[in-house]
């Protein structure tokens, strides 16, 4: 991520490009959305805020902390922390999470990703927090084999869980990959449903600092990106639907699932 003048991070960063997901089976389906993302230190959200963004403040653009982690408004770098060292990792550095924002209050996230550094810089863990349209959450724990050094030529997985389209079972693994330079960041995706890779998804684009005039440029361009994210969504399973792509009924999910940390595929937290 790219630095203020002084040497230091900002305390938030815009991400702004696209996201793209691609079907492969039984029929290839293909879109491409702009979209923006916020990247945040989760132990800086006090000074994070501007005219245009705030944490837990109305903002056209704005974060609630009870959207993620614990969801109860408590600290959310402290509740990360508590993961990380219940899974013997790393937890004296930063901690960064990438998320769509609230516009107009409203909001709708996929899949948010927690960066988590060493002291040195280094990035050891990524939790993937992941919603489906139903209201719930899994959270995969991501560390390299190892549980070394993540590169952007670390291949992490982790089997899926949970039920999140209903054009896709409840099997099979995710395979990530994450790239960031000075001036990008990059999120890669792949479902293999057991057959073979089903999906490919990307996410990315070019970071700036989130200061007044970068969230007012993103929201001025992208006003409605948050009510358009759950559209789109339906919009694509439409579509889907139409090329008779088999339809699976969501399955009854176990009492508690929604809290449990998943550290890649062997324990929960």
């Amino acid at each position: 991520m790219n630095v203020l003048q002084d040497g230091r991070h900002a305390p938030a960063y815009l991400i702004r490009g696209q996201v793209m997901h691609e079907r492969l089976r039984p029929v290839v389906h293909r879109f491409v959305y702009p979209v923006f993302y916020l990247r945040i230190n989760v132990a800086r959200l006090e000074d994070a805020g501007n005219r245009w963004f705030g944490i837990d403040r109305r903002r056209l653009m704005s974060l609630r902390t009870r959207d993620y982690g614990p969801r109860d408004g408590s600290s959310l770098d402290a509740w990360m922390r508590d993961h990380l060292r219940n899974a013997g990792l790393p937890a004296d550095g930063e901690i960064w999470l990438q998320t769509f924002p609230r516009l107009f209050g409203v909001v709708f996230n996929p899949v948010s990703f927690w960066y988590c550094h060493d002291r040195s810089g280094a990035l050891r863990a990524v939790l993937a927090e992941v919603n489906n349209t139903f209201g719930e959450t899994q959270r995969y724990l991501l560390v390299a084999p190892d549980q070394g050094v993540i590169s952007a030529d670390t291949h992490l997985q982790c089997a899926k869980l949970m039920h999140v389209s209903p054009f896709c079972e409840v099997r099979g693994t995710y395979h990530f990959r994450f790239r960031d330079t000075a001036t990008t960041a990059m999120v890669g995706i792949d479902y293999d449903d057991g057959q073979g890779v089903l999906m490919h998804t990307a996410v990315g684009g070019k970071v700036q600092a989130l200061d007044r005039s970068g969230a007012r440029k993103a929201l001025l361009a992208q006003p409605f990106m948050s009510a358009g994210i759950l559209l789109k969504i339906h919009w694509q399973a439409w579509k889907l639907w139409r090329k008779r792509v088999p339809f699976f009924s969501k399955p009854e999910r176990a009492a508690g699932a929604d809290s449990l940390v998943t550290l890649n595929k062997e324990t929960s937290l």
